[in-house]
C-alpha cells in the first residue's frame, strides 16, 4: 500500500493523452462560439448607430417645429415624407467598410396645435429597422429667425 503512494514513476503515457484530449475539447468548444459572438458584435454595433442616427433625426425635426417661426411643413390630409441614405461613417460617399442606412422621416399635423414626427431607420438585412414616434407643439420659448 505505500509503495503506490511513493511510486515515482512519473506520467504516465496515457495520463498526458487524457489531458490532451480533455484540453483540445475545451479549446475547440471556445472556438466554436467565436463566430457568433463576432456576428452579434456587429449586430449590435450597426443597432447602436442606427440609434444614433434615429435620436439626431428626430431631434433635429422636433427643434424645427417647435420654432413657432417655422413654417406649417404639412398638413394632416398631406403628411410629409422625406427617405434619404446615410453612411454610418458620417461622410458623404462611402468608406473601407461602410454600411448605408436608410432614414425615413414621416411628419404629420394632428390639426390640434401637435404634430407626429415618426422616424424610421433601417440598414442591409434588417428591413424592419427600428423606429420612434415623438408629439411635438409649438413654443415660444423657442423662437428664432423670422419674425
Amino acid at each position: 500500500m505505500f509503495n503506490s503512494l511513493f511510486n515515482n514513476r512519473g506520467i504516465g503515457l496515457i495520463e498526458v493523452s487524457i489531458s490532451l484530449f480533455l484540453t483540445s475539447i475545451g479549446i475547440l468548444g471556445l472556438l466554436s462560439l467565436q463566430p457568433s459572438a463576432w456576428n452579434l458584435s456587429g449586430r449590435s454595433e450597426l443597432l447602436g448607430r442606427a440609434g444614433e442616427l434615429l435620436h439626431k433625426e428626430l431631434e433635429a425635426n422636433q427643434m424645427l417645429i417647435m420654432n413657432p417661426s417655422y413654417p406649417n411643413p404639412c398638413s394632416a390630409t398631406n403628411p410629409v415624407t422625406i427617405a434619404k441614405n446615410v453612411y454610418i461613417s458620417g461622410q458623404s460617399s462611402a468608406q473601407p467598410g461602410d454600411v448605408r442606412m436608410g432614414v425615413e422621416t414621416t411628419i404629420q399635423d394632428n390639426l390640434n396645435s401637435t404634430w407626429s414626427i415618426r422616424v424610421k431607420v433601417t440598414w442591409p438585412r434588417n428591413a424592419n429597422g427600428i423606429s420612434d414616434t415623438r408629439i411635438v407643439t409649438r413654443q415660444e420659448g423657442f423662437r428664432y429667425g423670422g419674425s
